[in-house]
């Protein structure tokens, strides 16, 4: 078979790679009616289809650069924002530590006041009672050394201006002698 081929080729003295002139003329004529049919129909559609491409991908990444450059500025307002608000939140945590302050201050200056006049009333009070004590005590140590004194003396003391004199002169005496042994 390879012996058939080899003397069949060598019949033929054409060259195997240039085709006869018939065929090289059909040929010729029917690559030059598909590349018409190409060049008018096909390849405009093809451009068209590609410009209409290449359009929509410069688009679309037009679109993304600029919703890049949103996204951007809505990070960086975001940003401001959130730096403004714990700005804000310590400001308010500063004020509110202020106030605290002052009012633990204030309270303590009311409490300091309160006390004050709680311990003022309580010195009135007993001073009050000490007077109205030394007063009803003078009256009755006044009453006990008359009725001594009568009856050590054996007369009776009921002149009551005397009685008086005699009992505060007493008492003065017992002061005297209280204040000097302090």
């Amino acid at each position: 078979m390879i012996a058939n081929l080899v003397q069949l080729a060598a019949e033929e003295k054409q060259n195997p790679l240039i085709p006869p002139g018939p065929e090289l003329l059909v040929g010729t004529i029917a690559f030059a009616i598909v590349f018409f049919f190409f060049w008018k129909k096909l390849l405009p559609n093809i451009n068209k289809v590609l410009a209409e491409r290449r359009e929509a991908i410069e688009g679309g990444i037009e679109e993304a650069e600029a919703m890049k450059v949103e996204a951007q500025s809505v990070l960086e307002q975001y940003k401001a924002q959130l730096a403004e608000a714990r700005h804000e939140a310590a400001r308010l945590r500063q004020e509110a530590q202020e106030q605290g302050a002052t009012l633990i201050a204030e309270m303590r200056a009311e409490g300091q006041r309160q006390r004050e006049e709680i311990v003022a009333a309580g010195h009135s009070q007993i001073e009050a009672d000490r007077k109205v004590a030394a007063a009803a005590l003078r009256q009755d140590v006044g009453k006990l050394a008359t009725e001594l004194a009568g009856k050590l003396v054996g007369e009776s003391l009921e002149d009551h201006a005397r009685q008086s004199r005699v009992i505060d002169r007493f008492l003065d005496e017992l002061e005297e002698k209280a204040e000097a042994s302090r």
